[in-house]
């Protein structure tokens, strides 16, 4: 689904995920460049310069091969002392102040505050970044969170509430720039040698959907979760779901796919555009509407029941977006879209009778039955039931069972009614089986007592005119 014109498409599955509390979002330093603040690479391009050393042919090649990791160990290895270590350090937390200047310095950083927020309150986000923008985010949504830095880290289960910082954070007192994670010596420690990151980052797997932002292809930081993970799937453990954002280049698009899905993540790629504007556009829509909770998703109905669905495309997937709110299992979205007046368009009902689901979608309407057919098709008018007991519930059929509606169903009766007349409705009935089911033939009866009623009541209203 997508939340901005252009914007990336978001996994319906994603989203699902997400609403069900069951996301956790990987955070890089790409969310941290509105604040001004570097990209890995260009941060250990900056530190060797503001330390005053010109790079020999090995620390060349590092920096040329995206070895950040590497490079900044052969930079503290020039000298051999607790001082010239230190010194690398204090001068890494100096490249890292942010810029607060501007209005949008936190903005990403605010929507994944509201993004990582289950509806119990609690808070489950990571981020490899040291800055403190995450920080400035929080003050400003007046909100307190508990943090975790490294070593120090929680289990990452269903308890776990508080903001990680995986690498570690910039402290105050500078004796603690030594926990921050950032030579490949640092790296060896916590994947490999002590293992408490490995640790972590296996059993957040188990647990959760993992979203990573700010990240590209070739990461250092990627590189060490993905060789812990691959430790885990060579003891037999099943690969976890991971999702990435990530941008491309006009014409690069299914290289990039490729790419991300060879280290077995999920891309939701987006355009490479002014300081990936459709990044933070998307993260920040998509924050406004799961902090606005149901009101968001009716916001979503009152703004595209009136467009036209014809004209959705990859570039504006509005229908998809009116598919996903019309859904809510509440059916209080799809009741605000009953009562539209004048009626949403009957041009709409083949566009979301084609919006085809699979049997991993039907968890949003709070049907989760293993024994559905992985590989089925269905749609918000022919869909399973909460019980895998009762027949599909459908607008019309062509068998003689009668089945039992969701709030969502009956909603979307509710409008269908309102183009009786119309033949689009007589040949959506043909398409789904002919035969009505009988709670919209009780419906139907209903609207045409009301219609006869409302005749007879016009007729009865004497002409003043002719007194």
């Amino acid at each position: 689904m997508q939340f901005v014109k252009n914007g990336p498409n978001v996994p319906d599955k994603l989203i699902q995920a997400h609403e069900e509390g069951r996301v956790v979002f990987f955070c890089g330093a790409g969310i941290s460049f509105p604040a001004g603040l570097p990209g890995f690479g260009k941060l250990v391009n900056s530190l060797y310069s503001e330390m005053g050393v010109i790079p020999d042919d090995v620390q060349k090649q590092a920096l040329k091969n995206g070895q950040f990791d590497t490079a900044v160990s052969l930079l503290e290895s020039i000298k051999q002392t607790p001082e010239w270590r230190r010194d690398v350090r204090e001068k890494l937390s100096e490249l890292l102040k942010p810029d607060f200047s501007s209005p949008k310095s936190t903005q990403t950083h605010r929507s994944l505050l509201r993004l990582s927020t289950t509806n119990d309150k609690k808070m489950r986000l990571i981020t490899t970044n040291f800055d403190t923008v995450f920080q400035k985010a929080a003050e400003e949504e007046r909100i307190e969170i508990k943090e975790f830095s490294a070593p120090l880290l929680p289990v990452p289960k269903k308890r776990w509430d508080g903001l990680v910082y995986l690498h570690g954070l910039l402290p105050r007192d500078k004796n603690g720039l030594d926990h921050l994670v950032i030579s490949s010596g640092d790296f060896g420690l916590a994947y490999l040698t002590e293992r408490w990151a490995a640790r972590f980052v296996s059993e957040l797997f188990r647990t959760y959907t993992v979203c990573f932002i700010g990240y590209s292809l070739n990461d250092p930081v990627l590189r060490y979760m993905m060789d812990a993970l691959a430790a885990d799937k060579q003891l037999g453990e099943s690969p976890p779901e991971m999702y990435a954002f990530g941008n491309y280049k006009a014409s690069e698009y299914d290289k990039e796919e490729k790419s991300w899905r060879a280290k077995n993540v999920t891309p939701i790629l987006y355009k490479n555009h002014s300081r990936h504007y459709y990044l933070h556009e998307t993260l920040s829509k998509w924050a406004e509407t799961y902090r606005d909770g149901l009101s968001g998703k009716e916001q979503i109905v009152v703004t595209t029941a009136y467009t036209n669905p014809m004209q959705s495309d990859v570039q504006n997937d509005y229908a998809k977006r009116l598919a996903w709110a019309l859904s809510d299992p509440s059916g209080i979205p799809a009741k605000t879209f009953s009562k539209l007046s004048p009626p949403a368009p009957i041009s709409w009902l083949k566009v979301l009778e084609r919006a085809n689901l699979n049997a991993e979608d039907l968890s949003r309407y709070g049907v989760i039955d293993k024994s559905l057919d992985e590989k089925g098709s269905y749609n918000i008018f022919n869909r399973p039931a909460k019980s895998s007991l009762t027949p599909n519930m459908t607008i019309a059929k062509s068998g003689y069972h009668e089945t039992s509606w969701d709030e969502v169903m009956e909603n979307l009766a509710k409008w269908l009614l309102q183009h009786i007349n119309n033949p689009e409705l007589i040949l959506f009935v043909s398409r789904q089986g002919g035969r009505l089911d009988q709670k919209m033939k009780w419906l139907i009866s209903s609207e045409i007592r009301q219609q006869d009623e409302k005749r007879k009541e016009k007729n009865e209203i004497p002409n003043t005119s002719e007194c």
